[in-house]
């Protein structure tokens, strides 16, 4: 072998180890994104919310100096995917954690999670993953499931505490009727039982449920059905696209009815999309701000969003700054890892119980206070709710109709709930 060759191969030999040591040296986090899927309206700006977050916390240093391996797939809101994923993460290289995403997949990996001692901070606010040890009764253990905002259940039982005295606020007599609409799936599906019985002891008449796809079409005959049976409130328990059919099918059929929808079925794009339809409806925010909002933490926000946006110029939508706060709570439960034995995934799940009204460094004023504790994993009981409000055409740049107040998020109550021992898990 010549002299040459030796260097070659030396130089190739140090080349791998250096590649192996830096594969070593970095924290491997698993994405799971919906831009194709059922959800993807609303998964696409959540998702890149989580991307940029990473990104923008790498070219800062890392955590504990060490980079942070983002492995993002969109998986189309498809559990076998989610599931396949899932087992690439759990074997070989064991990643410390996963910034996961829907109800159905979500539910569908909870045990794993547990046997693997991986955390996952997902999109999916399912009260059924709130109960670490399954003491309630009401949800199987998931100790190792976490979610920024309040529950389905908990914003559902808001807004009904608000519709309750809403009814009576303008003098209606009798029982307001309410019902719940969504798909027929674990993730409409997931607050359904606790509102219709929230519903029930608040003096409402809960009708039978109303199924429409989580995808937009014709949904006039679930308008009329409302109309026929005289429904006062309704819950829209799908994402913004489908929703947007059913509004604009209830104001083409003259529909007086209030809706209330999830924390994923109405935003800044929703009503644009759905102009004068979208106005009225109520919402829970999980944000105490939304884009361009007057916050300390706005800054921090506007710099992670020029991660994908060097211009500034696209407006972020509520689950934008969502996912970036998301991002932030799990980047500091690794870095209190980091100092305490090692992020392994058991490490990263002990560093969610570290802080009582946790806001993550540099996002005052955006992110509302948070804290899991080892026996309760509702991250806040307390709800914000909005009213959209939109006074004029949506034609035109979101940024100009949210700056000519042409679409409006105006904040209508908090409802503080209380800790009830039998909502835990439900």
């Amino acid at each position: 072998m010549t002299m040459k060759s030796l260097l070659t191969s030396a130089s190739l030999a140090l080349l791998i180890a250096g590649a192996s040591a830096s594969a070593q040296a970095q924290i491997a986090v698993g994405h799971l994104a919906d831009y194709s899927g059922g959800t993807s309206d609303v998964g696409t700006p959540y998702g890149q919310g989580v991307v940029d977050t990473f990104a923008w916390i790498n070219k800062n240093g890392g955590i504990g100096g060490k980079q942070v391996n983002l492995d993002s797939n969109d998986y189309g809101y498809q559990v076998p995917r989610a599931i396949a994923l899932y087992k690439k993460w759990s074997g070989g290289e064991k990643v410390s954690a996963i910034m996961g995403w829907g109800t159905a997949d979500t539910e569908a990996l909870t045990g794993f999670l547990a046997q693997d001692k991986i955390p996952d901070i997902s999109g999916s606010y399912s009260a059924a993953l709130t109960d670490p040890t399954g003491a309630g009764g009401k949800a199987k253990p998931a100790p190792y499931n976490f979610f920024y905002g309040p529950s389905y259940s908990d914003a559902l039982r808001a807004e009904l505490t608000w519709a309750a005295e809403d009814w009576k606020a303008k003098g209606k007599s009798g029982k307001p009727k309410y019902v719940h609409m969504g798909a027929n799936h674990p993730y409409p599906n997931a607050p359904k039982a606790a509102g219709e019985a929230l519903a029930a002891e608040l003096g409402f008449e809960v009708l039978p449920p109303l199924v429409f796809a989580l995808s937009p079409g014709d949904y006039s005959a679930q308008c009329l059905s409302l109309k026929s049976a005289g429904a006062n409130y309704a819950y829209l328990g799908n994402t913004a696209a489908s929703n947007i059919s059913v509004m604009k099918a209830c104001k083409a059929a003259g529909v007086d009815i209030q809706f209330m929808s999830n924390v994923w079925g109405m935003d800044e794009n929703a009503a644009k999309a759905a102009g004068d339809a979208a106005d009225g409806v109520i919402f829970p925010l999980r944000t105490a701000v939304g884009w361009g909002g007057n916050a300390p933490g706005m800054k921090t926000v506007q710099e992670i969003s020029k991660i994908s946006d060097p211009s500034g110029k696209i407006y972020r939508p509520v689950h934008y700054i969502a996912g970036v706060c998301t991002s932030l709570y799990m980047k500091e439960a690794i870095e209190w890892a980091a100092k305490n034995g090692g992020t392994n995934g058991e490490n990263v799940a002990k560093g969610f119980y570290q802080k009582a009204d946790w806001v993550p460094a540099g996002m005052e004023g955006v992110c509302n206070p948070s804290t899991w504790t080892a026996k309760d994993h509702r991250p806040t009981t307390k709800v914000d709710l909005y009213r959209s409000k939109v006074s004029g055409s949506t034609d035109g740049d979101l940024n100009d109709l949210m700056a000519k107040g042409t679409i409006k998020l105006e904040k209508v109550k908090t409802v503080d709930l209380p800790r009830k021992p039998e909502w835990h898990g439900w």
